[in-house]
C-alpha cells in the first residue's frame, strides 16, 4: 500500500467529558488501539467520539465530568441570586460562565494543498497554509436567556408551591421539589437547552500536553459558531459499539449535514445485515443496469406464471363471492396478483445458514445446514463484524446501487476520510480469532480497487479493547494507554490521562527496541493490569502466584501481570512502567560476586558486589553486597508519583537453625538466589522431602551440614548444575504446598504491593463517596 500523509485525523483532544478532563489522543495513520486497566477511561473516550462525531443526541448529565458538578450547581446558585436581585440590575447570565465545564472534542486534521476546498468552512484565516486545521465541537447552551428564564421559573414555581402548602397546612413539609439545583434541572431539561456547536481553532495556538494533561486552547470571546456540521463531506464515520452482543450490532451512523441527533440503525441478525446490504447495493429493481435485466426478466416470468396459478386456484372462491351479489355492475372486480422482489427471499429465519462439511465421496450424502442462530456466538460475532466492516467500506465508496444514486446527485464527491470506531471487538471471540480479526480489520476497510493505491482516500480505525491478545497483535507505536490518575493527584475525583506508547522511549533508543520485542514475544497483560511483578526466572514465575493465592488474599483479587525478565533486563522496562504508573515489584537475585571475578556465595565483610544490573543501575542503585544486606526498606523503592512506585525484593539475611540438636542456636543465613532462600525458609520440610534433582541435593546438603555458612556453601554449589524449573514443579507437587513458608524478602515485597493497591482502592472509594456528595 502506498504510504501517504494526506487527509487524516492527527489527534483529538477531549475535555470535560466524564473522567476525561483534558486528554490528547494521537491517532495512528491506520489502526489506533486504546488500552488500559478497567475503569481507566477507554469507554469514555469511545463514547466521546460517538457522542460528538456520530450522534449528538446521546448526551446526558453524567457526561459532564464529576468534578465540575459543584461548579455547575454554583452557576445555578448565581442565577438564583441574579433572579432575586434582577430589579436592582444584578449581573446577567452569560455562556462564559459555562466555558470551563462544557464537554468538548477538538479534532485536528492534517490537510494538504489539494484538499483545501474541503475545509474552506473551517479555515482559521485566509493566510492559512496546508497542515493542521482544527475544529472544536462543544456541547453548550443553545440560548442562554431562555435557559436562564426556564431555570429560574422552575425555582420560583417550587418555592411558591412550598409556600402555598405551608399556608394551607400550617406547617413546612420536608419535601424535595424539582429542581433542587442546576444538575437536578438538567437531568430533565438538558437536551431542551443544550446542543452541539462547532468552532474554528487556531493552529498556531496548539500546545503540547504537560505531564499527560492536554492543554486545549481557550476560545476567544468573539468566537462564532459554524452553522451545520463542519465534518460533513470531509469525514465518513461508522461505528460498532460494545453493547451489540451479536443480536444488537449497530451499523453506526454517518456524519450528517447538521449536528442534531441522527437516527439509530439496529441490525438484529446477520440475515438482516445481508438484506440491508442487498437493498442498498445490489437490488436489481433499484436503478437497474444492463446486468440486472436478465434477473428482472426471470422474476417477471415467475410472477406471471404464479399469477395464472393463483387465478386458477381462486376461481371457484371468486364465483362463490359473485353469487352473493358482489361485485355489482358498477363495482370494481377482484383480481389477485403477486409482487415478487428479491429481498423477500431473505426475509425469513433460514435466510442465512451454515453448511456442514460432509465426508467426501459418501454415497447418497445430502448436504446439511444449520440456521444462523445454531452456530457459536464467537463465529457469529466474527462474521457479523467482518460483514459490517465490508458494509461500511462499500457505503463509503458508494458501491453498486447506492453509488449510482449518489452520482446522480449534484456535486457528488466521496469524503476523503473514513473513520471507523470499534468498541471491544473481543466479545465472544476466542484468543486466536481476536488476533486474526485485528490483523485483518484494516485490510478489509481498504479492500476496494479505488482504495488500495489511493493517495487521496484515507481510512482510520480506532479500537478500544480489554484484550491482551488484541494488544499483542498491534504495533507498539499504535497503542494509546489510558492511565487513571487518583483523586490525590487529579483533584476532587479520579480522572484519566492518555499515554502515547510510541513516545515513551523516544526514537532510536536501544531500550525501546528491547521493550517492543520483549512484549511482542511474551504477552501484553501489562497494559491492562493493576500492578506488575517482574521476576528473575521460571521458578519464581511458577511459585509466586502460588504464594499470592495462599498467603495474600486481597492481592489475589487484583489483576496482576507477572513478567519473567531477569535482573539483567528488568531495568529496561523502567520508562514504560513509569509512564503507565503501575505499582511494580521486582523480585530479583542478590547475585553476589568477587569484584571483577566470578559468582560467590554471599558473605559479609568480603568486599563482594552484586552482578545484578537492576540493583546496580535502577533500584536501589547500590553495588556493594554489605550495603544491600542492611539497606532499609525505604531505600529499596523509587516513587513514580503519589500512588505509583517500583520496589525491589532481593535475598535478605534470615535467622535459621540448621542443626536439629537441642542446643542448636539461630544463625544468620545469606541466600544467593530464590531456590536456596526457599530452602532456608522451609528447612524442616526439605530435610524430609524425597525427590530427585535439586530436591535430592538440597536434602543431602541439609543432612550433611550443621552451620548456616556450610549449608549456604553446599546449596550454592548445588545450584550451579541444578534445574530450577524442575525444582519449582517438584515443590508444586507437594501434598500440601499451601504450607510452604514464603521467603522473607518476597513476603515483604508482596505485602508492600498489597498496601499500594489497598491505598489505590481507598482513593477510589473516597472518590466514589465524593461523587455521591457532588451528585447530591
Amino acid at each position: 500500500m502506498v504510504e501517504n500523509k494526506r487527509g487524516h485525523i492527527q489527534f483529538v483532544e477531549v475535555s470535560n467529558f466524564r473522567k476525561l478532563k483534558d486528554v490528547r489522543i494521537d491517532l495512528a495513520e491506520q489502526t489506533t488501539l486504546l488500552v488500559g486497566a478497567n475503569n481507566s477511561g477507554k469507554t469514555s473516550a469511545m463514547h466521546a467520539l460517538r457522542h460528538f462525531l456520530v450522534d449528538g443526541g446521546r448526551f446526558g448529565t453524567h457526561d459532564f465530568t464529576l468534578s465540575h458538578w459543584h461548579t455547575i450547581n454554583e452557576i445555578g446558585e448565581a442565577w438564583k441570586k441574579t433572579q432575586e436581585t434582577e430589579a436592582a440590575g444584578g449581573p446577567q447570565p452569560s455562556i462564559d460562565d459555562w466555558a470551563k465545564v462544557l464537554p468538548t472534542v477538538d479534532v485536528w486534521l492534517q490537510v494538504e494543498k489539494g484538499e483545501v476546498h474541503l475545509v474552506r468552512s473551517i479555515l482559521p484565516t485566509l493566510a492559512w497554509k496546508p497542515g493542521l486545521i482544527g475544529v472544536r465541537l462543544r456541547f453548550e447552551p443553545k440560548k442562554i436567556e431562555e435557559f436562564y428564564r426556564e431555570f429560574t421559573s422552575a425555582l420560583i414555581a417550587a418555592r411558591d408551591t412550598k409556600a402555598a402548602a405551608k399556608e394551607q397546612l400550617g406547617k413546612v413539609l420536608n419535601v424535595k421539589l424539582w429542581p433542587q439545583n442546576m444538575m437536578d434541572f438538567l437531568e430533565r431539561r438538558l437536551r431542551a437547552h443544550f446542543s452541539l456547536q462547532a468552532y474554528v481553532l487556531d493552529p498556531t495556538e496548539i500546545k503540547l500536553p504537560i505531564n499527560g494533561i492536554a492543554q486545549p486552547q481557550i476560545l476567544p470571546e468573539t468566537a462564532l459558531a459554524i452553522p451545520g456540521n463542519p465534518l460533513y463531506g470531509l469525514v465518513r464515520i461508522h461505528e460498532i459499539n460494545a453493547q451489540r452482543g451479536f443480536d444488537n450490532a449497530s451499523n453506526g451512523n454517518e456524519a450528517g449535514e447538521t449536528m442534531a441527533a441522527s437516527p439509530r440503525k439496529e441490525t438484529r441478525k446477520l440475515s438482516d445485515q445481508l438484506r440491508s446490504y442487498y437493498a442498498n447495493h445490489l437490488d436489481p429493481f433499484d436503478a437497474p443496469d444492463a446486468r440486472d435485466l436478465q434477473a428482472l426478466s426471470a422474476i417477471e416470468g415467475a410472477q406471471d406464471a404464479f399469477d395464472e396459478r393463483l387465478l386458477e386456484c381462486f376461481s371457484s372462491a371468486l364465483k362463490e363471492v359473485a353469487g352473493l351479489g358482489y361485485p355489482g355492475v358498477s363495482d370494481p372486480r377482484l383480481k389477485i396478483s403477486t409482487r415478487i422482489r428479491p429481498t423477500d427471499g431473505m426475509n425469513h429465519e433460514a435466510a442465512v445458514q451454515y453448511e456442514i462439511d460432509m465426508k467426501a465421496g459418501s454415497a447418497g450424502a445430502v448436504a446439511l445446514s444449520l440456521p444462523e442462530h445454531s452456530n457459536g456466538l464467537g463465529y457469529q460475532n466474527l462474521v457479523s463484524m467482518v460483514f459490517q466492516l465490508m458494509s461500511f467500506r462499500d457505503a463509503w465508496m458508494r458501491v453498486g446501487k447506492a453509488g449510482k444514486q449518489a452520482r446522480d446527485k449534484d456535486n457528488f464527491q466521496l469524503e476523503p476520510l473514513h473513520l471507523v470506531l470499534i468498541e471491544e471487538p473481543e466479545a465472544h471471540l476466542h484468543a486466536q480469532v481476536q488476533q486474526v480479526f485485528i490483523r485483518k480489520a484494516f485490510a478489509i476497510l481498504r479492500d476496494h480497487p479505488d482504495l488500495k493505491e489511493s493517495g487521496k482516500l484515507r481510512s482510520q480505525l480506532v479500537v478500544s479493547t480489554h484484550s491482551s491478545h488484541i494488544a499483542h497483535e498491534a504495533e507498539f507505536a499504535n497503542l494509546r494507554y489510558f492511565r487513571r490518575l487518583p483523586a490525590s493527584v487529579a483533584g476532587d475525583v479520579p480522572v484519566s490521562t492518555v499515554v502515547n506508547v510510541s513516545e515513551v522511549f523516544g526514537k532510536g533508543v536501544e531500550t525501546s527496541d528491547f521493550a517492543k520485542r520483549y512484549l511482542r514475544t511474551t504477552h501484553c497483560d501489562l497494559f491492562f493490569a493493576d500492578a506488575a511483578i517482574l521476576v528473575e526466572g521460571p521458578a519464581e514465575r511458577m511459585l509466586i502466584p502460588h504464594f499470592i493465592r495462599h498467603h495474600h488474599d486481597s492481592l489475589h483479587q487484583c489483576y496482576l501481570t507477572l513478567l519473567e525478565i531477569g535482573g539483567a533486563h528488568a531495568h529496561r522496562l523502567e520508562p514504560l512502567l513509569k509512564h503507565l504508573g503501575l505499582p511494580t515489584l521486582v523480585v530479583t537475585d542478590l547475585d553476589s560476586k568477587v569484584p571483577g571475578g566470578e559468582a560467590s556465595q554471599p558473605a559479609r565483610g568480603q568486599g563482594l558486589v552484586t552482578n545484578n544490573t537492576t540493583l546496580r543501575s535502577w533500584v536501589p542503585k547500590v553495588s556493594e553486597v554489605d550495603r544491600l544486606l542492611d539497606l532499609e526498606p525505604a531505600k529499596r523503592l523509587v516513587a513514580f508519583d503519589d500512588l505509583s512506585a517500583v520496589r525491589v525484593a532481593y535475598q535478605l539475611p534470615v535467622l535459621v537453625k540448621v542443626s536439629e540438636a537441642a542446643d542448636a542456636v539461630e544463625e544468620e543465613a545469606l541466600p544467593y538466589t530464590f531456590e536456596d532462600a526457599l530452602v532456608f525458609a522451609n528447612l524442616s520440610l526439605f530435610r524430609n522431602l524425597d525427590g530427585t534433582g535439586l530436591v535430592r541435593k538440597f536434602k543431602d546438603a541439609i543432612a550433611a551440614t550443621t552451620t548456616a555458612a556450610d549449608l549456604g556453601a553446599s546449596l550454592f554449589s548445588s545450584l550451579k548444575t541444578g534445574k530450577k524449573a524442575e525444582f519449582a514443579l517438584d515443590v508444586l507437587a507437594l501434598e500440601d504446598p499451601a504450607g510452604l513458608t514464603v521467603p522473607n524478602y518476597i513476603s515483604e515485597g508482596l505485602a508492600w504491593l498489597e498496601s499500594q493497591l489497598r491505598k489505590r482502592q481507598m482513593e477510589v472509594i473516597e472518590a466514589d463517596a465524593k461523587a455521591v456528595e457532588l451528585e447530591a
